[in-house]
């Protein structure tokens, strides 16, 4: 299967928690662990929006993009936020050998052709990451242009972590992109520490960036368990 790997065990869950993050006169945005049913599409729309510029070299144009990413989410693989029963952002991650960013080779064939198809497998490839022991990936987080700044995206990184208290992993580690240093604040703020930077110079004009940050932060064994916890 292919990850996409943007920065990422149990069944799909629909409970939800609704959490403060509103402003005067809106209603609150709530979490929910899994993509809702029927969202696949907005949920791609919403990836394509945050990191088709990342992805574009690989899977472009977007009126073919969206439908191959929505057609291969593993939907169990994100945490949701919704507003007024809307998908307005998401955050997925790499557990047990499964992303939120799914479809195998084969898949990028039939979609693209077999001419066109080989190039986007190399592209693909330069994403793909894989959790060491203990370790829980998380992928990019997209937040709708509408909702941004109200903390949507501290509310999923909070849920994500509580995915993988659960899963008794000890870290949650993501990549940041050089030219994504609003995201890196926010990583920073919630308890991520870089660790390394691998410099790619070589990728800055294939790809629109030139370094990518890896970031960790601990998982606490005793803090919150999040929606699934009684």
């Amino acid at each position: 299967m292919i990850d996409f790997g943007l920065q990422s065990q149990g069944e799909r869950g629909d409970g939800m928690a609704a959490l403060d993050a509103t402003d005067p006169g809106t209603g609150p945005v709530a979490v929910q662990r899994g993509v809702p049913v029927g969202a696949e599409r907005r949920a791609a729309e919403l990836y394509w929006d945050a990191f088709g510029r990342k992805l574009g070299p690989a899977l472009n144009p977007p009126g073919k993009a969206v439908p191959f990413i929505a057609a291969h989410l593993n939907a169990d693989r994100a945490v949701c936020a919704l507003l007024d029963g809307q998908l307005v952002g998401l955050a997925g991650y790499q557990l047990g050998g499964r992303a939120l960013t799914g479809g195998s080779a084969s898949a990028v064939l039939r979609a693209y052709g077999h001419l066109g198809g080989l190039h986007r497998l190399l592209l693909l490839a330069l994403f793909e990451r894989r959790p060491a022991p203990g370790q829980l990936v998380m992928d990019g987080i997209a937040v709708a242009p509408d909702v941004r700044g109200r903390g949507v995206g501290s509310l999923l990184i909070e849920e994500v972590a509580a995915v993988a208290a659960e899963q008794d992993c000890r870290k949650i580690r993501l990549d940041v992109i050089d030219t994504n240093p609003r995201a890196r604040a926010l990583y920073e703020r919630r308890g991520f520490t870089a660790v390394r930077t691998e410099r790619t110079p070589y990728l800055r004009r294939l790809l629109g960036f030139g370094a990518v940050t890896t970031m960790h932060r601990p998982v606490e064994a005793d803090g919150p368990r999040g929606l699934r916890t009684p």
